[in-house]
C-alpha cells in the first residue's frame, strides 16, 4: 500500500475515500456549488493538496454514474497529477448533457487512481524493429 500525505487547504474539503473494498480510484469531493449549462466547463475545487511519492501519478477520472446520467465528464481525462505538485486538486468538469447541471457542495465530481510509472531513457536510433503493425495508425486495424 502507498503513503499519501494530504492537507485540507478549504475547511469544506471532504478527505477522498474508497467506496467499496477493492475499487480502484477514491472519490472526489466538490468543495463548492457550481450551476454548468449545456457545453459549459469549470474548475472545481476538491480543497485538498496531496504529495505523491516519487514514482507515482495520480489519475483524476470521470465518474461512469456522472457520465451516463447526466454527460457530466472531465475535459482532460484522465488528468494527471505528477509526484512534485503540491497545489490543490481540481477537476475541469464539462456538461455534455442536454439539460443544465448543478454540482452541489459535498458531492462527488470525479475519481482518482494512482499508478506506479517508470521514467525512460531515451535512445536515438537510425531505424526502428519491424512489427506485424508497422506505421498502421488510426483505423489500421479495420475499426471505423
Amino acid at each position: 500500500m502507498v503513503q499519501v500525505k494530504i492537507k485540507k487547504i478549504k475547511e469544506s474539503a471532504i478527505l477522498p475515500k474508497y467506496a467499496h473494498e477493492g475499487d480502484a480510484g477514491v472519490d472526489l469531493y466538490s468543495t463548492e456549488e457550481y450551476a454548468l449549462k449545456p457545453g459549459e466547463r469549470t474548475l472545481v475545487s476538491t480543497g485538498i493538496s496531496i504529495a505523491i511519492p516519487l514514482g507515482y501519478e495520480a489519475q483524476v477520472r470521470p465518474k461512469s454514474g456522472l457520465a451516463l446520467k447526466h454527460g457530466i465528464s472531465i475535459v482532460n481525462t484522465p488528468g494527471t497529477i505528477d509526484a512534485g505538485y503540491r497545489g490543490e486538486i481540481g477537476v475541469i468538469i464539462i456538461n455534455h448533457g442536454q439539460e443544465d447541471y448543478t454540482i452541489e457542495k459535498g458531492k462527488k465530481v470525479a475519481q482518482m487512481v494512482f499508478n506506479k510509472i517508470e521514467a525512460v531513457n531515451f535512445e536515438e536510433v537510425e531505424d526502428l524493429d519491424d512489427t506485424t503493425r508497422g506505421e498502421g495508425g488510426f483505423g489500421s486495424t479495420g475499426q471505423h
